[in-house]
C-alpha cells in the first residue's frame, strides 16, 4: 500500500488541488512559498496522529472569491488516497473502514475536515449578508468577522472513505501511521540528547540486547527471548545495586552536612527528613554517556562538537532507528506502527552536495529494506535534483494564488528517448530549469556563459527575475520543451525561450555546407537551422539573428559592433588582421582594401571571392560582414568566451568616461524581454 494522491481545498496555499505521489520517494520542489511545506503540513493533519488538528483563520486559503464566501462559510477538506501496491499483510486490515474501491488493487481514503458547524451556519450568513461584493474591502471584512465571531465555533473530524458520504472515522485509526516529519529549522542536539522521550534515549531502549531480540522466532520464541532479557536485566541490576552501595557509602558524611541545611531550612519537619535512594537501569546508565563520533585516528569527538550537518545524518538516523524500534510488533506489541512515513524539508539545509546525494541512495536503500514506506523531500536544492529519478520530482509553483502542480516524469512520449536524454543531462546545472521563473535554452557554453552579462548591457538582469540560463548543448531544445509545453497535462508552467543560431546552408552535389550569409544568392538551393521552423507559442519561442544578415552567435556580436577592440582579445588568433579590418570599417575603405588585409588561406579567399558576389549588400553591410567572417574564422568557444565576459564586465563597472558602447544582438535582446514575462 502507498499514499498515491492528496486533494487539498482551501488549506494555506491550495484552492482545490489535486497531487498525484509516487510508491517511494517523491521529491517536492518549488520556489518559495510556492506551498511545499504546507503541502506536507495538509499531509500530516490527516495521517500524523500528533497533529495538532485544530486550525485558525490563517490557515484558510485566502484567495476565495467574496461570492463564495458569502454564499458558504469557508471549510478545509484535506483527503488521503491509499492504493495497494507491495504486499503487506496489514494494510488492508488497517484500511478497511476507509476503502472506496473493495476490490483486490483497493483503493481507501481518508479525510480531514475543519468546518463551521449548520447551526452557526445561519449566524455567518447574517453577520456577511451587508457586506457589499463591490467593496474593495469585501474579503478582509469576512475573515474579520471569521477570526473574531466564529473560529472558536468550528469543528474538526476525520471522514472514512468518499468524503462525500460523511461517514465519520476513529482518530485511533491513524495510530498505525508513524509520520516524523523533520522541519528545515532543527535543533537535534536538543532531540538527541534532551527531554523526558529524548530519541536517543527510547533507541537505545529498542537495540538494548539486540542480538536476542533479533533471534529466529521459528528457532527462538518469544518467551525464551524475554527470558534470556529477564536473566541479562537480572544480572545487570544486582551489579548496579553493587555500584549504588558503593555510592552511597561515599556520601555518608556529605550526607550529614546536606542534612544539617535541611534540618536549618525546615524541610526535615515531622520527623520527615531528604535522604537517597533508587537503583539505575541499563539504559538509563548508557543513555548517561555522551554521543561521541570516533575518528579512525582513535580520536573521539563528542558529537555536540560535530557540524550542523554531521550531527543532521546522526539524528536522521536515530530517527529511522526509531521507526524500526515503532513498527517492531513484539516490541511495541498492540502499539506498533503499520505504516511509516518519513517527511522532510530542505535536506540541503544542513548537508553539501556530496553528502545530499549519498544520503538519499540511503533513503532509498532503506526504503527497499522496507524500514520506511514512503519518504517526501520538499527542497530548492539542484543536487537533489540530479540525482533522483524524473518521476520521483513534483514540480509546485504559484502564480497570483493559483497553484500549478507539473510531473516530470510523465509528460515524455511514449516512446521513452526524449525522457531517457533529458534524464541523462539533467545535471545540477540544468537541474535550475526546474526551479527558476523562467529559462532561456541556449546551444553551446558561449551564449550560457555570456547571457548573463549582456542581460545587465540591456539593463534586464536575469538574477532579479530568477531566470535561468541552460546550455543544451547543440539544437536539442526539443527533449527539454516537452517539461514545458502549454496545455498539456503535467507539464510546468514556465516561460521559454530558445536561442539558437540560424546556421544557413547551400546545397553542393554532395550535399549541404554551412555558407556565410552573403552566399545566400538569387541561383541555387539554400537551407537555414530546421528548429526555426517551428512554431511558437503561449509560453515558448525561439530566437534566431536575422534571416538575411544573421549566422552564428559569434558572428552576430562583430556585427552589432563591428568597430568594438573590447571583443578582440588574445585568444583572438588573427588579431592584428580583425584591428586593421575594424579601422577599414570606420574609415569606409574599399573592399579590396580590407579584403587585401587577410592572410593567405582558402577560407579567407572564399569570403574574398564570395564578398564581391553579393550585388544585393551595399558596401557598409559588406564591411560589416567581412569583420563578421573573420572574426568567426579566429575564435574558439569555450576560451574565448571567459576573456570577453570579463572584458565585458569590466567595461560595464568602468568610469562613464572610459567604458565602451556594446550594442546587444536584437535576437537577443528579444530573448531576454520574453523571459522577462
Amino acid at each position: 500500500m502507498y499514499i498515491s494522491k492528496i486533494n487539498i481545498m482551501n488549506f494555506r496555499s491550495f484552492k482545490n488541488q489535486e497531487i498525484l505521489f509516487g510508491n517511494g520517494v517523491n521529491v517536492v520542489i518549488g520556489h518559495n512559498n510556492a506551498g511545499k511545506t504546507n503541502l506536507l503540513k495538509a499531509l500530516a493533519m490527516v495521517i500524523d496522529p500528533a497533529a495538532k488538528r485544530r486550525l485558525d483563520v490563517h490557515d484558510f486559503h485566502k484567495h476565495i472569491p467574496i461570492k463564495d464566501l458569502k454564499a458558504n462559510p469557508p471549510a478545509v477538506l484535506i483527503t488521503v488516497t491509499f492504493s495497494s501496491g507491495e504486499d503487506e499483510k496489514d494494510d488492508l486490515r488497517m484500511v478497511a473502514d476507509w476503502l472506496t474501491k473493495p476490490d483486490a488493487a483497493f483503493e481507501a481514503k481518508l479525510s480531514y475536515e475543519f468546518f463551521l458547524p449548520d447551526a452557526e451556519h445561519q449566524s455567518y450568513f447574517n453577520a456577511v449578508k451587508d457586506i457589499e461584493e463591490a467593496d474593495k474591502d469585501a474579503c478582509i471584512k469576512v475573515w474579520s468577522f471569521i477570526q473574531h465571531d466564529f473560529i472558536r465555533h468550528y469543528k474538526y473530524r476525520l471522514l472514512a472513505g468518499a468524503p462525500e458520504e460523511q461517514r465519520g472515522a476513529d482518530y485511533d485509526a491513524t495510530k498505525g501511521f508513524d509520520f516524523q516529519f523533520l522541519d528545515a529549522i532543527r535543533d537535534v542536539e536538543r532531540d538527541m540528547h534532551t527531554g523526558r522521550n529524548a530519541l536517543l534515549r527510547e533507541v537505545l531502549d529498542f537495540f538494548m540486547d539486540y542480538e536476542v531480540k533479533s533471534l529466529d522466532l521459528a528457532i527462538h520464541t518469544k518467551e525464551k527471548k524475554e527470558e534470556q532479557i529477564r536473566v541479562i536485566r537480572r544480572d545487570f541490576a544486582q551489579k548496579s545495586s553493587d555500584l549504588m552501595a558503593v555510592l552511597k557509602g561515599r556520601m555518608e558524611s556529605g550526607k550529614v552536612q546536606i542534612l544539617e541545611y535541611a534540618h536549618g531550612t525546615g524541610a526535615s519537619f515531622d520527623g520527615a527528613k531528604p535522604d537517597f535512594d533508587g537503583t539505575i537501569s541499563d539504559v538509563e546508565l548508557f543513555s548517561a554517556l555522551r554521543l561521541i563520533v570516533e575518528h579512525s585516528t582513535g580520536i573521539k569527538i563528542p558529537a555536540t562538537h560535530n557540524g550542523l550537518g554531521y550531527n543532521n545524518l546522526i539524528y536522521m538516523s536515530l530517527l529511522l532507528a526509531k521507526m524500526q524500534m515503532n513498527s517492531d510488533v513484539n516490541y511495541m506489541g498492540g502499539n506498533s506502527k503499520i505504516f511509516a512515513v518519513l517527511a522532510i524539508e530542505e535536506p540541503e539545509a544542513h548537508l553539501h552536495p556530496a553528502m545530499q546525494y549519498k544520503f538519499l541512495k540511503f533513503l532509498k536503500l532503506n526504503r527497499k529494506k522496507k524500514k520506511v514506506r514512503q519518504v517526501f523531500i520538499i527542497s530548492h536544492s539542484a543536487h537533489i535534483t540530479a540525482a533522483v529519478d524524473l518521476d520521483e520530482i513534483i514540480c509546485i509553483s504559484s502564480i497570483n494564488g493559483d497553484c500549478n502542480v507539473a510531473y516530470p516524469g510523465k509528460v515524455f512520449p511514449a516512446d521513452g528517448k526524449s525522457k531517457l536524454y533529458v534524464q541523462r543531462f539533467l545535471d545540477a546545472t540544468k537541474s535550475e530549469m526546474l526551479f527558476a521563473r523562467s529559462i532561456i535554452f541556449v546551444e553551446g557554453l558561449a551564449e550560457q556563459m555570456l547571457m548573463s552579462v549582456f542581460a545587465q548591457y540591456h539593463g534586464k538582469p536575469l538574477e532579479d527575475a530568477q531566470i535561468a540560463v541552460v546550455n543544451v548543448g547543440g539544437r536539442y531544445f526539443e527533449h527539454f520543451l516537452h517539461l514545458f509545453k502549454p496545455g498539456e497535462l503535467h507539464t510546468i508552467k514556465k516561460t521559454v525561450a530558445c536561442v539558437t543560431d540560424r546556421d544557413p546552408e547551400k546545397k553542393f552535389d554532395d550535399g549541404y555546407e554551412k555558407c556565410y550569409p552573403f552566399e545566400v544568392l538569387d541561383v541555387g538551393e539554400y537551407r537555414q537551422n530546421p528548429v526555426l521552423q517551428r512554431n511558437n507559442d503561449e509560453k515558448i519561442r525561439y530566437f534566431s539573428q536575422d534571416a538575411k544578415f544573421g549566422k552564428t552567435f559569434e558572428y552576430d556580436l562583430i556585427r552589432y559592433n563591428p568597430t568594438l577592440e573590447l571583443l578582440l582579445g588574445e585568444t583572438v588568433s588573427n588579431l592584428n588582421e580583425l584591428k586593421k579590418l575594424m579601422e577599414h570599417v570606420t574609415a569606409k575603405s574599399s573592399i579590396g582594401d580590407m579584403t587585401a588585409e587577410f592572410h593567405k588561406g582558402k577560407e579567407t579567399k572564399r569570403i574574398a571571392s564570395a564578398i564581391l558576389l553579393a550585388h544585393n549588400w551595399t558596401d557598409d553591410e559588406k564591411r560589416v560582414a567581412i569583420v563578421a567572417s573573420r572574426y568567426l574564422n579566429a575564435v574558439g568557444k569555450g576560451e574565448n568566451a571567459i576573456q570577453l565576459a570579463n572584458s565585458l564586465l569590466r567595461n560595464l563597472s568602468a568610469p562613464i568616461a572610459e567604458k565602451k558602447a556594446f550594442l546587444v544582438p536584437d535576437y537577443i535582446r528579444d530573448a531576454i524581454d520574453w523571459a522577462h514575462t
